[in-house]
């Protein structure tokens, strides 16, 4: 039933979704030409949908269908599963949902202690039926929420096999594939999918590969026809995250904070959203606004990337020591991640590169980089190698990270800033000039340390020099 939501009484796709991508990125397109805004349609209430249906049902629908459930509608369909098995202990699909419930528990709460009892539920379903299409598909997204990428691939792969035209299956392995770095298989994968299904999760999906390959128009549009579609205030507000993220990327602040605030007042619990306002308004002078939005975002959701960035924020301000308060939650939190299954190394790796142990970083994301060598650990890697003076290794990686031939098509401002600092350390200066204004092009306000530190080495290096043209003979063109 979840994989045919998208298809009429014929049983043939539904291409009415299309038509209205089609006429949002064409709204997207003129937003564009007016400065880059992005037009999502009316918030409302809804229209003519449905009446909402109970929690646990809607809870139900949303882990079955692979889009974000309400945590208030998690917690019923988890404690009526829960009940459900104690006298039906041999109901393989409560379980598989159970551990999908207890997924997406972990994910929007960042509570790791609700990984291992996912697992405990997805392997129960597995005991019960071991060709179990649903259960192979929650084991594969757990792994990609402990981002464990090979082990996600291989479960993925498995759910696939059992059941070619589990459409749900497909976005864990474009995961899966994107962290490896395999961004062919993840398109592949992709293509795959919207040939199955188009409706609004499938587009957040494709917006996640369109950002990767630096097409950040289809991106908008995806994500502008996903939010418009949505079911569910949960639903819509998980894909205006979204949105404000790519927004906070292209440095459009504006655009990006009133995404981020429509989310939160869509769904309180929507932590992303709140740390996504704490990072925009940082950028714009709003400093006291932005330490209360992180505050409760770590409070609700404690994140150990949003605990590094509240430090850096702290740090920018002369705070050192309400910035050491967050570096050692951001250490507490990556030991209780890594106790209950999930790898850490990545955030670690930058935290340590630049707050801590620079030789330590290199070892961790080299193991790192050999396990899963996507596009985020090769520019982290090459980051830790710098701050360990080890430039000449360190501009692989980075290249790795930013060259459109080697899969870094991302246009990612903290990459290119990378990049051109290791150039600068080199002496390659025009590289390094080209980059760091690259980097600030992308996105002027991409941290609070570093785009000062862009700008201040920029001044150092100077204006590029005058190169005089040579003269030529007019009628030959030859010198």
């Amino acid at each position: 039933m979840e994989n045919d939501a998208s298809r009429n009484e014929q049983g043939t796709p539904d291409r009415r979704p299309r038509v209205r991508r089609r006429v949002l990125i064409a709204s997207v397109a003129g937003c564009a030409v007016l400065g880059g805004l992005l037009t999502l349609l009316p918030w409302g209430s809804g229209g003519g949908r449905a009446p909402a249906s109970a929690p646990g049902s809607q809870a139900l629908t949303a882990v079955t269908t692979g889009v974000p459930a309400a945590l208030p509608d998690l917690a019923v369909l988890i404690d009526e599963h829960e009940a459900h098995l104690r006298t039906h202990p041999r109901d393989a699909k409560a379980w598989a949902v159970l551990g999908a419930a207890y997924v997406e528990l972990g994910r929007r709460t960042a509570e790791p202690e609700n990984y291992p009892k996912a697992e405990k539920a997805l392997r129960a379903s597995l005991r019960v039926r071991s060709r179990n299409a649903a259960a192979l598909d929650g084991m594969a997204a757990l792994a990609n929420a402990r981002r464990d990428f090979l082990a996600a691939r291989t479960w993925g792969e498995a759910a696939l096999k059992t059941d070619r035209k589990r459409w749900t299956t497909y976005p864990q392995l474009i995961d899966a594939y994107t962290g490896l770095g395999a961004h062919k298989a993840a398109k592949r994968t992709l293509d795959r999918l919207l040939a199955l299904n188009s409706g609004p999760a499938v587009q957040a999906w494709a917006a996640a590969v369109y950002r990767d390959r630096g097409r950040r128009e289809d991106a908008a549009a995806a994500l502008s026809d996903a939010a418009a579609a949505a079911q569910t205030p949960a639903e819509r507000a998980a894909y205006l995250e979204r949105a404000g993220q790519l927004a906070w990327e292209r440095g459009d602040l504006d655009v990006a904070l009133r995404y981020f605030q429509e989310a939160v007042r869509l769904d309180p619990d929507q932590r992303a959203a709140l740390a996504g306002q704490g990072r925009t308004l940082a950028a714009l002078g709003r400093t006291t606004e932005a330490l209360n939005a992180y505050r409760v975002a770590l409070a609700k959701q404690p994140r150990p990337e949003y605990a590094l960035e509240l430090g850096e924020l702290y740090e920018s301000l002369g705070l050192g020591q309400a910035a050491r308060v967050q570096y050692d939650l951001l250490r507490e939190r990556v030991a209780r991640a890594s106790a209950a299954g999930v790898d850490d190394e990545l955030v670690l790796g930058l935290f340590e590169a630049d707050h801590g142990d620079a030789e330590s970083a290199v070892r961790r994301l080299r193991a790192e980089w050999r396990r899963q060598p996507g596009t985020a650990v090769a520019d982290a890697l090459g980051w830790a190698l710098h701050r360990a003076g080890k430039d000449e290794e360190a501009l692989k990686f980075a290249r790795a990270a930013t060259d459109r031939e080697r899969g870094g098509k991302v246009r990612n401002a903290l990459y290119v800033y990378h990049r051109g600092m290791i150039e600068r350390e080199l002496g390659m200066v025009w590289p390094a000039r080209r980059h760091l204004q690259e980097a600030l092009r992308i996105n002027p306000h991409f941290s609070p340390v570093r785009a000062p530190v862009a700008e201040a080495v920029l001044r150092g290096l100077g204006e590029p020099p005058a190169v005089d043209v040579p003269k030529t003979d007019g009628r030959t063109g030859r010198e």
